[in-house]
């Protein structure tokens, strides 16, 4: 006879996916890892056929052939038409009795506050902003890219630094040190060069991110154009977080806002303050923190909620992850 298990939570982001098995009272049962999930890359039976490897996995070990719900959190669920697609065809493995699937920034968002509510902007390789209050009303943004009014993330920052790099090299644009930390980076003697190299595929596509990390120790060291770039990501994380604040009439009130993604997490210190100002500009009662755990707390979390599980099932399961 197999253990019960509650909750198969599931955070499955470009990158790398995580699962655990959740027992009633909140114990982890087992937990499991896998590749990346990205349905636009790999068509979504082939990336649902992988979560699927590792979900089996996660239950294996825990003992179990299923669990009474899966609470999902998954990149590139942006759309509500979206999110349904991808419930239907999670449901179909039948891994559990219900299926709930959320965009991943959900994740990072339930595991950065005591309970659902708040509202959590991830800037990783993109930029996301979620915001949910605990009688289940949600405020989103779609997150497609500039064509949607998203900017924002490790790549738009490697882009802009690039983007002001070349025209300082050419004379279009304002004199910046990232037309020389830039190509001292990748290892050429100029802008030309970089460019060249860039367009030619010498350096390949993947290593253009490279160019936000450069863009920060270059803001660091005073470069007003570098600087200006990080100020503009700023602006737009506190113009989303003000918005969700308000749709979900949270910003006459305290309320978390969770900082997540690989550029919040790194916490520079001028995109940092430079949000804090902003907020406490815009939104007073904004209580903003960067949020260092695992999301798949977030989606085990969120799967508590959503079978009314008590307090104790909750802190042993965040106790565990953090």
């Amino acid at each position: 006879m197999g253990l019960t298990a509650a909750v198969l939570a599931v955070d499955a982001g470009n990158s790398k996916t995580d699962v655990a098995v959740i027992a009633p009272d909140g114990t982890v049962l087992s937990t499991a890892r896998g590749g990346g999930f990205r349905p636009p890359a790999d068509g979504l039976d082939k990336a649902v056929e992988a979560l699927s490897r590792t979900v089996t996995e996660a239950l294996t070990t825990a003992g179990t052939p299923t669990a009474a719900h899966t609470s999902a959190c998954l990149a590139n669920a942006d759309l509500p038409v979206e999110e349904e697609e991808l419930t239907e065809a999670i449901a179909s493995h039948n891994w559990s009795s219900t299926t709930t699937v959320r965009n991943d920034t959900f994740a990072v968002l339930r595991a950065g506050v005591p309970e659902p509510r708040g509202v959590a902007v991830v800037c990783g390789a993109g930029i996301n902003c979620v915001g949910m209050r605990p009688d289940g009303r949600t405020a989103r943004f779609p997150a497609l890219g500039r064509f949607s009014g998203d900017w924002g993330g490790g790549w738009a920052l490697a882009e802009e630094a690039l983007y002001h790099a070349a025209r300082a090299a050419d004379g279009r644009g304002e004199p910046t040190a990232l037309s020389t930390t830039l190509p001292a980076h990748y290892g050429v003697p100029d802008m030309p060069a970089l460019i060249e190299a860039l367009h030619l595929h010498r350096i390949p596509h993947h290593r253009r991110h490279e160019a936000t990390p450069v863009l920060f120790t270059t803001a660091g060291q005073g470069d007003a154009v570098a600087r200006s770039v990080i100020d503009q990501q700023a602006t737009e994380i506190v113009a989303m977080a003000t918005v969700a604040l308000t749709r979900l009439d949270l910003l006459d009130e305290e309320t978390p806002v969770c900082l997540g993604g690989s550029v919040l997490a790194a916490d520079h210190p001028l995109l940092t303050e430079g949000i804090r100002t902003k907020l406490k500009a815009a939104a007073p009662k904004a209580v903003p923190h960067v949020v260092t755990e695992r999301p798949v707390l977030g989606a085990a979390l969120l799967g508590l909620d959503d079978i009314a599980a008590p307090p104790e099932a909750q802190e042993r399961v965040r106790a565990h992850f953090t």
